[in-house]
């Protein structure tokens, strides 16, 4: 079975690359550059999968809502941290690093490309009667 392939459109996809091999531990696999130098296509993997592919945008767009969030689970405290440091370097916190009823560790953060990451250490199902507003 196929799994669902994630593109990130974004501007300067040179930089956008280096962040996200530096935040995930990542490898540049399969690439093709445009002539200037960004990227047509490039797949990044970890551990020989796939995570997720960036492309040089051909508009500059501003971002003001991206209503997509990708999300990731990191199999250490440490790993999550790593990512969370590199990806708020002149992006935005929308959730600083703290325990959530159905994570033992989570975060969320707008990169500074605009790319919302929900980033969290494996979850597990909150209690039956657990609500937002009750915060237990």
């Amino acid at each position: 079975m196929d799994l669902l392939g994630v593109g990130i459109y974004v501007k300067n996809s040179p930089e956008a690359v280096e962040l996200y091999k530096s935040a995930f531990g990542l490898e540049l696999g399969y690439h093709v550059l445009n002539d200037d130098g960004t990227y047509f296509h490039s797949e990044l993997t970890k551990n020989g999968e796939n995570f997720c592919s960036v492309v040089e945008a051909k508009e500059a767009k501003s971002v003001v809502y991206n209503p997509i969030q990708l999300g990731h689970t990191f199999e250490t405290r440490r790993e999550l941290e790593h990512a969370f440091l590199v990806l708020k370097d002149g992006g935005k916190v929308e959730l600083d690093i703290c325990e959530l009823p159905w994570s033992p560790c989570a975060a969320i953060v707008a990169d500074r490309f605009g790319v919302n990451w929900y980033l969290t250490l494996r979850q597990h199902r909150p209690s039956d009667d657990w609500t937002p507003e009750s915060g237990d």
